[in-house]
Parts: C-alpha cells; sequence; structure tokens
C-alpha cells in the first residue's frame, strides 16, 4: 500500500531520505530506488543518476561517493518529483545479511528476570530488581552484545500485512533501531564502527514466542529459523536516513502501538550496549556488506510482557524519532 497520509513534517529528519518505491497506477511495475524529501515528494534516482538498473544497494555501494550528490539533488530541485502518495513504498533495501540481536535494553531485560523468578525465591520484588539492575550494569561493562542471524526473506514493507502462519502459536511484536550498513566492514572497533553505518530505519522483528526453544531438545536452547523468520516477519521502513540527519543513536523514542494503544515506549539511551558496540561485535565474526541491516533490539513492553500476543485484525504502528513510521495489519495465513 502506499505511505499513510500524515503530516507531510513529521515524515523523518534532514533533507532526504532513500525509498524502495513503485507506482501505484502499474501494480506490476518494477520498483526503483528514490530520494523523497520531507515535503512528501519523490525523485526517481534511475533518471537522475543515469542508471536504469539501479538500486539502493547500490547506491549504499558506493555510498560515500554517491552521498555528495544526493545532498545536491534534495535541495536543487532538479528532476520531476511526484508525490509520494502516488507510489507503493517497499522495505527500504534487500540485504544479503540480517544481524538481529537479543537482550539489549536495560529495563526490558529486568523484567524478564522479574518474569522468571526462581521457584523458592521469596525475596521482595525490590531487591530482586536491585539484582537484576546490578547484573545488567555488569553485563553492559563487562560482557559481549548477542547477536544471531536473520534471513533476509523475513523482510517485508512497512505497510504490508503481516500473515500470521497458522502454527505460530505466540506472535509477537519487537519494534527495533536498525543500521543499515554503508561499508565493507570487519573486524573494526566500536570506536570506528559507526564510520560504517550509512542510516537508519525501522524494523519490527517479530518472534513467535512458543518456537523460540525447542520442546524437543532443551539443551540445544534457541530456534531463532523456527521463531523468528516466517516470511513478513521482518516490517522494514519505510526509508533509510542518512546518518548524517541523526544527531545520536543512542538517544531516539521508539514507540509501538497495537490498535491505538502504546505497548512499547522507550528511548535507545536504555540499551545495554550501543549502535558502535553491536556493530563492532557483528564485524569481529562476520564482515558486513552495504545494505546488511544491524538490529539491535527491542526495549520493554511485548506482548508477553502485557500477556496479549497478536491475532488476526490487529494494526501495529510502529515509530522512532526522525525515522518516520510503518503501519502493519496482521492476517490469518489462508488454508493451502
Amino acid at each position: 500500500m502506499s505511505v499513510p497520509s500524515e503530516p507531510l513534517s513529521a515524515l523523518f529528519a534532514g533533507p532526504f531520505a532513500l525509498a524502495t518505491l513503485s507506482a501505484l497506477a502499474t501494480p506490476d511495475g518494477p520498483s526503483f530506488p528514490a530520494l523523497v524529501t520531507p515535503d512528501g515528494l519523490v525523485l526517481d534516482l534511475r533518471s537522475a543518476l543515469g542508471d536504469e538498473q539501479l538500486t539502493v544497494r547500490g547506491l549504499l555501494e558506493n555510498w560515500q561517493g554517491v552521498l555528495p550528490h544526493l545532498r545536491d539533488l534534495a535541495v536543487d530541485g532538479t528532476g520531476e518529483r511526484e508525490p509520494l502518495a502516488d507510489f507503493r513504498v517497499h522495505a527500504p533495501v534487500e540485504p544479503r545479511q540480517v544481524f538481529q540481536s537479543g537482550a539489549n535494553y536495560r529495563q526490558h531485560v529486568i523484567d524478564l528476570h522479574l518474569a522468571h523468578k526462581v521457584p523458592g525465591d521469596e525475596r521482595p520484588e525490590a531487591e530482586r530488581r536491585a539484582e537484576a539492575a546490578a547484573i545488567m550494569d555488569r553485563r553492559a561493562a563487562e560482557d559481549l552484545p548477542y547477536v544471531f542471524i536473520g534471513l533476509p526473506s523475513a523482510i517485508t514493507g512497512p505497510y504490508d500485512e503481516v500473515v500470521l502462519p497458522a502454527w505460530a502459536e505466540h506472535p509477537d511484536w519487537e519494534l527495533e533501531l536498525a543500521a543499515v550498513i554503508g561499508r565493507a566492514a570487519y573486524q573494526v572497533s566500536a570506536g570506528e564502527a559507526l564510520e560504517y553505518v550509512a542510516g537508519y530505519t525501522i524494523a519490527n522483528d517479530l518472534t513467535d514466542r512458543a518456537g523460540v526453544f525447542r520442546r524437543d531438545m532443551p539443551q540445544i536452547g534457541t530456534d531463532w529459523l523456527r521463531s523468528k523468520n516466517a516470511p513478513g516477519f521482518t516490517p522494514l521502513g519505510p526509508w533509510i536516513v542518512p546518518a548524517a540527519s541523526v544527531a545520536d543513536p543512542g538517544d531516539l523514542r521508539l514507540t509501538l502501538k497495537l490498535n491505538g494503544e502504546t505497548m512499547q515506549d522507550e528511548s535507545t539511551k536504555d540499551m545495554l550496549f550501543s549502535v558502535a558496540r553491536m556493530v563492532a561485535y557483528a564485524s569481529q565474526s562476520a564482515q558486513l556488506l552495504p545494505g546488511d541491516l544491524v538490529l539491535t533490539g527491542s526495549p520493554a513492553g511485548n506482548g508477553m510482557h502485557w500477556g496479549r500476543l497478536l491475532r488476526a485484525g490487529d494494526v501495529m504502528e510502529g515509530s522512532i524519532a526522525g525515522l518516520g513510521a510503518q503501519r502493519t495489519r496482521c492476517v490469518a495465513a489462508t488454508a493451502s
């Protein structure tokens, strides 16, 4: 679907963002990389840059070289500009790799610690909370992020329907800040990691809570393939906002509403490991490539916390300050 109507001034921070669009008038037509300006106008970058095969990932592969040109295009008004409302908004980029993260928000993990009380532990909640807080502070100072691999095939657009598989017993939402890589990165330090980030976007990293731990062999641990990678389980976008337009990725407000009711409302200040530490850690084991995503974890307020999981008909509205908003409706899988 096309972008929902909203105040144009609220689209995103900065002079432009990158999107992948297709024309509503030709539903079967090709998608294309677009420069979107905050006033809701779109410039087709294939014609503007003279490359009919261009994609957003192709732009990111030459990010340092093309960025000044994109800045000029955003302000000089050249090229045919069309209303954003005339286009369908797809996921902004097709990554080759998706790096996901768990247990990265302090309050969220403290809540989980309290929820999983050891049988026989009758200490007051305040004492157990203080213990959990001390563990989190020690972990942030001394330990490492928890990163695992997701599948690009789980990604869908920011306004597309989310199909809930029949086998997903407890589907849950997880709004996250996603860093988009703009340069190949391997074994970079936290001090230099943000130099490899082209921009930021929004991800809702859905999880089937019932599938996280294997019932047939608990000793194996987590099963992220089954619990997180159903088609459409990662709504992404609506666009990529360049890193230069995001003053501080460590101080952004994330909000997720379910059917109009606020469920998650937290700042990235609550992250145990910063974006820089997440990117640096992932790069120690794998080479990060242009267009890859590094998801940074989800704050408190998931469905398990509220005792209310996703079901057909639910509408999720996720926003991050300066990055825009996505709106997805859950539907039941059709019988095959």
